[in-house]
């Protein structure tokens, strides 16, 4: 794969050096930044609907805080510090499944659920991490809560790639099923779809996105990714298509500026912060939107 990455950076690092493209394109961790958008911004913008239409809003603030007892378990094991994947993976699924068994099983609402795991989960995290404490740069935990495109490296990027592909490959088939047994369960099950197995599909999506865009985004700001770019769409969409559609198209412009726009203007902020900043201009551009077309509306009639 690094060959291929190859193929996509050297030709952009030259248009960087012959001055045809902004200097900073001369770096290759800022062209590995643009290309983890370029795949993380339309799949975590689709599946943001989902999360705004299941009303899991608060669930991969949950799973990506989950994330900081992953990484302290890999350490305790012995993972690599830069890419304990397969502790935050192994632990972030498990806890996720976890979470919607106990949300499908008991009267409790999903905001004391997640409530109760995250509580959990970060008091284990910060045990391991204490004990731990003399083994680990605690820079790194930093890139990991809110995100840091010098991280990047072609591990991530492959990472990112095969988790993205296969939530397309799985995803796209099943979204009216999901869809489906997000807005009506009863009418799904009526008609043969099983909604709770496309449930735990769908966290199961939530889980490795989230794990996956951590060196991007960051722990403690994956969730807004999800919500911001969908929420934005549904206030100017006008159909489901639209809502797709959109949230693919503001999330990937929020990936792209929040990594170019502090480059460009040399602002040392986290590129998780600056991507989520940018989305937030996205969401008041369309509470501005919305606002202006229902006046338009009510002066019309």
């Amino acid at each position: 794969m690094h060959a291929f990455y190859d193929l996509l950076r050297i030709p952009l690092i030259e248009m960087g050096r012959n001055g045809v493209l902004p200097e900073f394109f001369q770096y290759a961790f800022v062209i590995n930044a643009l290309l983890c958008s370029l795949l993380l911004g339309p799949v975590l913008g689709g599946v943001g609907t989902m999360v705004v239409t299941k009303r899991l809003a608060f669930f991969s603030q949950a799973v990506g805080q989950a994330a900081l007892t992953g990484v302290a378990l890999g350490i305790l094991l012995g993972e690599p510090i830069s890419a304990p994947y397969v502790s935050l993976f192994g632990f972030c699924i498990l806890f996720g499944l976890l979470m919607n068994y106990t949300r499908n099983r008991t009267n409790m609402s999903t905001d004391t659920v997640i409530g109760v795991f995250l509580s959990v989960s970060l008091a284990m995290g910060a045990c391991i991490l204490l004990y731990v404490t003399g083994k680990v740069n605690m820079h790194v935990l930093d890139n990991i809560l809110f995100g840091s495109v010098l991280t990047v490296n072609d591990t991530d990027m492959n990472v990112l790639l095969i988790i993205s592909g296969l939530c397309l490959l799985i995803g796209i088939p099943l979204y009216n099923r999901m869809l489906l047994a997000s807005f009506n369960p009863s009418l799904a099950r009526v008609r043969g779809v099983n909604a709770t197995l496309y449930d735990y599909i769908f966290i199961l999506m939530i889980t490795v996105l989230t794990v996956a865009s951590l060196k991007i985004v960051g722990a403690v700001l994956v969730e807004a990714l999800f919500i911001i770019p969908a929420a934005a769409a549904r206030n100017v969409s006008r159909s489901m298509k639209g809502f797709f559609l959109y949230s693919m198209i503001i999330a990937t412009a929020s990936c792209i500026l929040g990594i170019i726009l502090p480059m460009q203007f040399e602002i040392p902020v986290p590129s998780g912060g600056a991507i989520i900043l940018v989305a937030s201009c996205f969401f008041a551009l369309s509470v501005l939107i919305r606002a202006s077309s229902t006046a338009f509306r009510g002066a019309s009639a």
